[in-house]
């Protein structure tokens, strides 16, 4: 695994428009952001904002081209702290800008639906769809493991159905399923046991 790596500071704008391109049609962020026209440019700051926040609670890797990225939270870092999001509040307004009530409200129910204890949080995972079917997250997923999995388990959430398999094969099972309000996106909670 030799050409993954870690994301570095300078590469930040490049991954964060190849994540706006990987989770345009992502039901969170269709839900969060529904002028399609716009949302581009608006992912693109959100995901400056998030693999920042997340660079600094953990780790981001990358393949050597840059076509897909992960951003991992440390244990006990899986939440931003109120510090962090006043300090941000500014840049989030800028990327959200009227969508942020609905961004608030994903992002409370994806922290009350975060497992007790310690864990390494899969927080951002994506690939350029230009990219697809190369193996790229597998490979970078695979990567975080081996760096982060140990005596701890590993969380995520996902919002898409079909990415259910992907992350069953590689070593994770669904907890719980459920939906942002009542008209909000449904999302399924996945654990992997420690190792």
């Amino acid at each position: 695994m030799s050409d993954v790596r870690l994301v570095t500071a300078s590469e930040g704008a490049t991954i964060a428009a190849m994540l706006a391109r990987a989770f345009h049609d992502d039901p969170a962020f269709g839900y969060i952001l529904p002028e399609v026209r716009d949302r581009q440019r608006r992912l693109t700051r959100l995901f400056a904002l998030l693999q920042q926040s997340d660079a600094r609670a953990g780790m981001g890797l990358t393949t050597g081209d840059g076509a897909a990225a992960t951003f991992w939270r440390g244990p006990g870092r899986a939440t931003v702290g109120w510090w962090e999001m006043l300090c941000s509040a500014p840049a989030l307004l800028a990327a959200l800008g009227p969508a942020i009530p609905r961004a608030l409200a994903v992002s409370a129910a994806i922290d009350a639906h975060l497992p007790p204890g310690d864990f390494w949080y899969l927080h951002i995972a994506g690939c350029d769809p230009a990219a697809q079917g190369r193996r790229l997250g597998g490979k970078l997923i695979r990567a975080g493991l081996a760096r982060a999995a140990g005596r701890l388990p590993c969380y995520l959430e996902t919002a898409t159905e079909k990415n259910l398999g992907f992350y069953r094969a590689l070593g994770w099972e669904p907890t719980g399923e459920w939906r942002v309000g009542r008209e909000g996106p449904r999302f399924w909670s996945m654990l992997r046991p420690p190792g």
